[in-house]
């Protein structure tokens, strides 16, 4: 379960990392920083470069989740989640209007 605190010009995210490994927690760390770095950037190639490289850490992500350990290891989870998202990605580069996921 993640807790998301906001201040004024910082946010703090805590995670309970109990059921996470080492490597996993640090790709968190690493999305994070990638995140905000493309968020952030008035560079072309680092906002194209940048937004290249979160997705591959996101996508390392979802190949590193607990969900398919311990099950039926001949079915590849990881592998059809990443299609079915790319699926959505791609229907969402083709929609003209933003998605907006503010609560």
């Amino acid at each position: 379960m993640a807790t998301l605190q906001l201040e004024q010009k910082n946010i703090s995210l805590n995670f309970d990392t109990t059921e996470l490994n080492a490597q996993q927690i640090r790709l968190i760390k690493s999305i994070c920083s990638m995140l905000n770095h493309v968020l952030t950037t008035d560079d072309e190639c680092d906002y194209f470069d940048g937004s290249a490289d979160l997705m591959k850490m996101v996508a390392s992500a979802i190949k590193q989740a607990n969900f398919s350990k311990g099950i039926n290891e001949d079915i590849p989870y990881a592998q059809q989640a990443l299609e079915f998202c790319m699926d959505m990605v791609t229907d969402q580069i083709h929609t003209e209007e933003i998605i907006r996921h503010d609560n």
